[in-house]
């Protein structure tokens, strides 16, 4: 028999706190189950981590072909039944938590690396994300279901009008591909958009900045859309200093962040610090 939910020691539970509902929108097609495990690749030797499994639509394959899998459910409900349903499977960890405070080197193992897959909630899409980039020395792949107009963001070019800070910040860290996309009659409930399947693959960093400065560095750059990079960034290094280096970088005064290539900005990043 599986025992009772308990909290695992490696989740850093919040305070009781009234949140959204958890909006998530449950695959149900078995097909499109099948493609988003097989982009994982071969996971026979490998440790997954599932983000939100749900009723396991992605959980019932990968139980059986993962290594080890890892499966992160805040649902107390959703992770007993869970619990239950895998009880047999040696390999398969349920573990009820918030992925958005879980230690996830701590989970993976120190050293370690692991594929992440899931279905995202389409309310705190860019907070996984982010919190995802933080231990992207424990990930070798990520494949995400997410809504269709994030991983167009998330997949734009510099000038174009999708691109924006979650754009930056993700192919900083990965080479991004779109895999497919589902209709909303592919969930339960459907919801009112489509969702797209993509593959997130980590890349060297050879910008020559420090990743978590350089992320803050971003941020302040897209903090207010309509004004320029310039005016962006003033508040923190002065005028003066802004329009120096955006003069040795090749940049016109007037430029706006969304228009500026992730080298040409962390050659900005440099000449300001």
């Amino acid at each position: 028999m599986s025992e009772a939910p308990r909290v695992n020691p490696r989740v850093n539970r919040r305070p009781s706190r009234k949140r959204p509902r958890l909006g998530q929108n449950l695959l149900t097609d078995p097909g499109a189950a099948e493609r988003i495990v097989r982009a994982l690749g071969d996971v026979s030797q490998a440790t997954v981590v599932e983000i939100g499994p749900g009723r396991g639509a992605l959980t019932d394959l990968l139980a059986g072909r993962a290594q080890r899998l890892i499966a992160i459910e805040l649902d107390r409900i959703l992770s007993a039944q869970l619990r239950v349903k895998y009880d047999a499977r040696r390999n398969v960890e349920i573990v009820e938590g918030d992925v958005l405070q879980v230690d996830m080197a701590a989970l993976i193992g120190r050293g370690r690396k692991a594929r992440v897959v899931g279905n995202l909630p389409y309310y705190i899409t860019s907070p996984i994300l982010e919190r995802l980039y933080r231990f992207w020395e424990s990930i070798d792949t990520i494949v995400l279901l997410v809504q269709r107009e994030v991983a167009e963001r998330m997949a734009a070019r510099p000038g174009g009008r999708d691109y924006g800070l979650l754009s930056a910040v993700t192919q900083l860290h990965a080479r991004v591909e779109k895999l497919f996309t589902l209709p909303p009659g592919a969930f339960s409930p459907p919801p009112k958009v489509h969702s797209t399947a993509i593959r997130l693959t980590p890349i060297p960093q050879k910008l020559g900045v420090p990743a978590d400065g350089f992320v803050e560095f971003l941020k302040l750059s897209f903090g207010q859309k309509r004004k320029t990079l310039a005016n962006n960034l003033k508040s923190r290094y002065g005028e003066a200093a802004v329009r120096a280096a955006l003069a040795a970088a090749g940049l016109r005064a007037d430029v706006r962040a969304e228009a500026v290539p992730l080298e040409k900005a962390a050659e900005v990043f440099r000449n300001l610090t």
